[in-house]
């Protein structure tokens, strides 16, 4: 439910309402294509160091575990600023803090060779370098998951998260391909340049095409000021952790992290050791290949179960599903002000009827729909889709748990053409996550959602680490690629059988109040 405007400051509740406000649909397609590319080239900017590794320590003269600190230091800057990344979101609007950090990220991302050279403290400023971009980095997702909530309707969330979501595949693609091509052509220095210049390019579009600088300068200016407080902005941590839904939505994005970030590090080790004859190009393309459409089309089959409707019927021929004590969805539209969500329980649908202008209106999820103008309430019944907490839950199972299936199935067979198609069945089935938790999330506060998100993914962050850790110590103690893989089922099913039971859709970030209402 929407509060009342501001009387006493009509312009203040103006902005607030234009802020709030959901974008249109070319704006939606602008914003898609944009944040999709965005997520692109932050991947591109991501895996630079990785790519060059070799050819940075052979002019260096690293060896393998200071390869490995330089490596390693990028997720301790990322897990540093996931929750800030969120609050920021939340607070100046999410679209600006992933401008503003992608220029940053973005220059230090073009100015890495010339860090390299400053003087012989070669591992000390690629690590610095490394730490500063995950600390700019980390605060994508989360600002990312504060836009959408506040920008995207419920209906379209899934598809749009996961179209945008795809960039990091795309990312994984351009850099991995391009990347290969320059380190052979013009040397590592070059990988960097390109993708930070790419950066800077966005950012420069997005600037003048998307953004207008009055905005800009005022959410620098509060950062300026440092983001003051006001009562009914601050998050309610105390409301949020009592609710078991909350943590199960942490618990399973910490899975669902975890395992990905087991498999992304010690998938290419396997296929080396495993099938050293086999051509690197085939496991390192084809599971993001597969990746990509599946991503997409995840979001697609997950907003479409949720907003199927068959149409508009008369009311004494409900259709299936449809009954007389069904839960109304209603819109209120009276002095320009809006009500949605408020639950009134079964009521009839009276055939033609009308009500007063002070009879209750209101509803959640499903049955028949009223529109009031006027002074009249007209109902007409509305099938809806599935629940939007059965769709994320049959999203978790796939991302979840079948994925999870076909990353056993790696660790017994000893085919090479079995293991690519296993690898890329188990790392497209994930990005299903996209449409599930990711998107859940959303669901239960979309309010603080950024900072939520921020806290479900730094934890992730961090059992990523620990994860890909434990899955190297497996190795070395049981010699057996098996391990690896049966940690990461285990670790799926846990965050699974979670979800599915304590995982819900509701929102949990109203004030009692409200969800008495």
């Amino acid at each position: 439910m929407q509060p009342p405007r501001d009387k006493a400051h009509p312009d203040k509740a103006h902005q607030d309402t234009a802020g709030d406000a959901q974008w249109s649909r070319p704006e939606c397609q602008a914003w898609t294509g944009t944040l999709l590319l965005g997520t692109c080239l932050l991947y591109c900017a991501r895996v630079s160091m990785p790519i060059c590794t070799v050819s940075m320590s052979q002019d260096f003269g690293w060896n393998k575990k200071e390869a490995g600190i330089v490596l390693s230091s990028f997720f301790w800057g990322y897990c540093l600023t996931q929750i800030l990344g969120g609050h920021l979101g939340d607070r100046i609007g999410g679209e600006k803090v992933i401008l503003l950090s992608a220029s940053a990220w973005g220059f230090l991302t073009a100015a890495t060779p010339l860090l390299a050279h400053l003087g012989s403290a070669h591992l000390v400023f690629m690590t610095f370098s490394r730490i500063l971009t995950g600390l700019l980095q980390g605060v994508y997702f989360p600002a990312l998951t504060s836009l959408l909530s506040q920008k995207v309707r419920e209906s379209e969330r899934a598809f749009i998260y996961s179209t945008v979501g795809a960039g990091s595949q795309f990312g994984m693609l351009v850099t991995g391909a391009v990347g290969s091509l320059l380190l052979d052509w013009c040397g590592w220095q070059s990988v960097f340049y390109l993708s930070g210049g790419l950066t800077l390019l966005w950012v420069c579009y997005v600037y003048r095409y998307l953004l207008s600088k009055q905005d800009l300068i005022l959410a620098l200016g509060v950062l300026a000021q440092g983001l003051p407080m006001a009562r009914h902005t601050r998050v309610p941590w105390r409301q949020l952790f009592r609710k078991p839904s909350v943590w199960a939505a942490i618990f399973s994005q910490l899975s669902a992290a975890c395992s990905f970030f087991i498999l992304l590090s010690w998938l290419p080790t396997f296929f080396k050791e495993t099938f050293p004859s086999s051509q690197g190009w085939v496991f390192n393309m084809v599971p993001w290949l597969v990746a990509i459409p599946a991503s997409l089309f995840s979001g697609f089959l997950s907003d479409h179960l949720i907003s199927q409707a068959s149409g508009p019927v008369s009311a004494d021929e409900p259709q299936s599903g449809c009954t007389t004590a069904h839960t109304r969805v209603c819109t209120r539209l009276s002095h320009d002000t809006e009500y949605h969500g408020l639950s009134l329980g079964p009521l009839p649908a009276p055939s033609g009827s009308s009500a007063g202008a002070g009879s209750p209106v209101g509803a959640v999820g499903g049955g028949c729909q009223c529109k009031r103008g006027s002074g009249n309430v007209s109902w007409s019944p509305l099938c809806p889709g599935y629940r939007t907490i059965t769709v994320r839950k049959f999203m978790q199972v796939m991302g979840l748990g079948l994925s999870s299936v076909f990353a056993l199935c790696l660790g017994h067979t000893s085919s090479f053409c079995k293991s690519v198609f296993f690898a890329s069945a188990s790392i497209g089935l994930q990005t299903f996550n996209h449409s599930g938790i990711s998107v859940n999330i959303q669901d239960l506060a979309p309010s603080c959602a950024g900072v939520l998100f921020g806290v479900a993914n730094t934890a992730g962050a961090l059992a990523g680490v620990v994860g890909v850790g434990l899955g190297g110590y497996l190795i070395e103690t049981t010699g057996s690629w098996t391990s690896v893989f049966n940690l990461v089922a285990a670790v799926s099913s846990l965050g699974l059988c979670t979800f599915l039971m304590f995982g819900k859709a509701q929102r949990v970030d109203l004030s009692p109040r409200q969800e008495d209402l």
